[in-house]
């Protein structure tokens, strides 16, 4: 592990106390010292500087009957704006947000899950984020960067889309292809670092240091966070769990192996369980995934005896496939997130939690939590603008983070 320096505590320091601002709303310097452990002179120095940017405004001045008067402070939402996007097999999602990711514009855009040329996706994400753009009535010279997830396996730093097995990508130099376009600077990453962000922020994270989130989609993975810090591994491929082995010998996944957790908790792999029980069922007779799934969400609400079976069916296999994680990791929350888990979690998490002592050892078992993620709006698209958020901070020289929520450093 690289040696951290006074540099890497000033910078946690910084995000720290802005996350603090995210969690509790306006706030004084001596609430900020509190919340965040720091001194009161490092909160002070921190705020002068985020005032200087304009980062942070000055909400109220408010007086006590003796003393000075002091400052309620907030960030200034009109500082800029960023725009977080959520690319998918099937989809683009783009929101625009304010500095503090208040949400002000949305688009999306359909994409054929069988075509996969760049060109084709570069041009879906673009016509996404302008249609968002436009939704939000911002100009595009507000826009202070642009965060972009990509399925697969991502280099953040190089800018990389190193693997897309759905696409066939290898070593797309994405964020240079969409910076040409779009003239803003651009970040990439990998959804499920998004997901735990947006969770550790703005959900489940926010009472607990240590937990997972378990993406449902095309595709499906697990981002980690463990004391407080985002799990990335050592090529950022950490949470590859829909690639990790339910079925020695069984299904095939599109990774090239057989019997991987995707195979059988993908939108695929849930077509192929109903297949092998109901195959001429009507479900199945749905031209897209997003169709598919929609229509076992509507079977199920109508009391489709052959749909609650695929439920039942497909919570036994995610109670087995999260049974190891928690066994893994000895976490204490676990929570769903991603379309899938959005259309079905009514019916498919309390079958999990049943399914659940089956496989966690016992030790684990009492203090877990399983539950659908209660983070607003697109929780990849949001992790995504706090990633670009922290980015924009980095080139005003105001902070560097690499993890999900900074616990409290030295006053450097």
């Amino acid at each position: 592990m690289a040696r951290r320096t006074a540099r890497d505590l000033r910078s946690e320091n910084r995000f720290e106390v802005l996350h603090a601002l995210f969690d509790v709303g306006p706030s004084t310097r001596q609430e900020l010292a509190r919340r965040t452990a720091l001194s009161p002179a490092t909160v002070a120095t921190l705020v002068t500087e985020f005032l200087s940017e304009g980062v942070l405004h000055i909400a109220t001045v408010e007086r006590n009957t003796v003393g000075r008067p002091y400052e309620r402070l907030t960030i200034n939402p009109d500082r800029g704006r960023i725009v977080g996007v959520d690319v998918a097999e099937t989809y683009v999602d783009a929101t625009v947000y304010d500095l503090a990711l208040g949400v002000l514009g949305h688009g999306e855009v359909a994409l054929d899950e069988h075509e996969n040329g760049q060109s084709y996706v570069v041009d879906g994400i673009v016509r996404a984020i302008e249609s968002a753009v436009e939704a939000s009535g911002t100009e595009c010279a507000h826009i202070v960067g642009v965060g972009v997830s990509m399925p697969g396996h991502v280099h953040p730093n190089a800018g990389v889309s190193v693997f897309a097995p759905n696409w066939d990508w290898h070593d797309v130099h994405i964020e240079e292809l969409l910076e040409k376009r779009l003239r803003i600077p651009v970040y990439v990453d990998n959804p499920l670092k998004a997901v735990i962000l947006s969770e550790m922020w703005f959900g489940g994270g926010r009472v607990v240091d240590s937990m997972a989130v378990v993406n449902l989609g095309t595709g499906v993975g697990a981002g980690i966070a463990i004391e407080g810090s985002l799990l990335r591994g050592v090529t950022n491929n950490a949470g590859e769990w829909g690639h990790t082995l339910l079925q020695l010998d069984g299904r095939q996944c599109r990774c090239g192996r057989r019997g991987c957790v995707e195979a059988y908790l993908g939108v695929h792999g849930l077509e192929m369980t109903l297949t092998e029980t109901a195959p001429e069922h009507p479900a199945l007779r749905q031209s897209g995934q997003r169709d598919f799934v929609k229509a076992v969400a509507d079977g199920l609400a109508a009391g489709d005896p052959t749909l609650s079976d695929l439920v039942g069916r497909t919570a036994r296999y995610l109670g087995a496939a999260l049974g190891d994680l928690v066994n893994l990791l000895n976490i204490p929350m676990i929570t769903l997130t991603g379309w899938t888990s959005d259309a079905l979690a009514e019916w498919l998490v309390p079958a999990v939690r049943d399914e659940l002592p089956g496989h966690v050892l016992p030790g684990s078992l009492p203090d877990l939590t399983v539950e659908a993620s209660r983070v607003p709006g697109n929780a990849v698209a949001l992790g995504m603008a706090a990633f670009t958020l922290e980015q924009f901070l980095a080139r005003l020289g105001l902070a560097s983070s690499a993890r999900a929520r900074a616990q409290p450093g030295g006053d450097g």
